[in-house]
């Protein structure tokens, strides 16, 4: 490499977004219109590969970041309002899953094991949200859940007494979730952004359980027709295995978990290969035996993805568009 800005393209390709940012304020580019744009392009690729989605598309990035990133940023973002428009992952969670896959293909390349375990229990933790979306038509938004899964019969949300006949197998946390997710679009923005950081994902753990667990189901399954209940409860059983799996679990051995360990490499490789292995008895569980024509690192991942969305999903290249943005403006 000859010159500061070779360094600084290899460094772009690498995704070190933050790398490169500091570089740059250090002034390793000289001054002017570009190193501004580049130091953008930067801040904004950081916070989509940190997975930062209350941030996807902040108004600050507007003058120097392309409108057409941030708008696909904007897509996978939570509302940080109860009436913000437009309601980005509300919506739906499938340019989200998307951003996901693209995120950990990059983690796998730079060898981040830890951020990528994390970002597969992200994944993990609101895929029975995935499942439900194209049943309720949206992605769990608390300003038009009520109507899929409140009404008599329900018990979604509905406080059950000690030793009553109508029970319910959602846990505690799972109940107190639903019941709140049935009021807070009428809270102020404090209380929705709580209820987004603590009980949003026990909502779709909530929904997944009704579909694929339940005992007893209430009318949050038994007003739908036979064969749409059936498929979300095959979606629903692979959402949660998948949560349940070795591979999901390898979170509690590092940092972002319980423990001090870092994954490796193989590691990750082995509990991958039981999972899918396990997850492959599922009657849609044979898409996480799709190679994928040996381009993800992760094979069968975006295909099993995509059988518990019931839609294609493949990796996005949001990320790889913000570094061939930044090197063609080195250029």
């Amino acid at each position: 490499m000859e010159t500061a800005r070779d360094v600084l393209a290899a460094l772009a390709r690498r995704y070190a977004f933050g790398d490169l940012e500091a570089l740059i304020g250090e002034g390793t580019l000289a001054a002017d219109g570009r190193s501004a744009q580049v130091a953008a392009l930067c801040a904004f690729g950081q916070r989509v590969l940190d997975l930062d989605a209350e941030d996807f598309g902040m108004p600050e990035e507007a003058g120097e970041v392309p409108r057409d990133l941030l708008d696909r940023a904007r897509a996978s973002r939570m509302p940080q309002a109860p009436r913000e428009r437009p309601r980005g992952a509300l919506a739906s969670l499938r340019p989200a899953y998307r951003l996901l896959l693209e995120v950990i293909a990059i983690r796998w390349h730079r060898r981040d094991m830890a951020a990528l375990v994390a970002a597969v229990h992200i994944a993990g933790e609101y895929l029975p949200m995935l499942a439900w979306e194209p049943v309720l038509g949206h992605a769990g938004d608390p300003a038009l859940i009520g109507a899929a899964v409140g009404g008599e019969g329900s018990r979604f949300g509905v406080p059950i007494e000690p030793g009553s006949a109508r029970m319910c197998d959602h846990t505690r946390p799972e109940r107190s979730a639903c019941e709140r997710v049935l009021r807070v679009a009428k809270e102020p923005p404090p209380g929705w952004r709580a209820y987004l950081d603590r009980h949003h994902s026990q909502v779709a753990s909530a929904l997944g359980d009704c579909a694929a667990r339940c005992r007893t189901p209430c009318t949050v399954m038994t007003r739908m027709d036979g064969l749409v209940r059936n498929d979300l409860g095959d979606r629903c059983r692979l959402a949660v295995d998948f949560a349940d799996g070795a591979l999901v679990k390898l979170r509690h051995a590092a940092p972002v978990g319980h423990g001090f360990g870092v994954p490796s490499p193989e590691e990750v490789q082995a509990a991958w290969a039981r999972a899918r292995k396990s997850l492959s008895r599922h009657p849609l569980g044979k898409a996480a035996m799709a190679d994928d024509g040996g381009s993800y690192p992760l094979p069968g991942l975006p295909a099993l993805f995509s059988a518990v969305a019931a839609t294609d999903l493949r990796p996005d290249t949001l990320l790889h568009d913000v570094t061939k943005r930044i090197t063609s403006t080195l250029a």
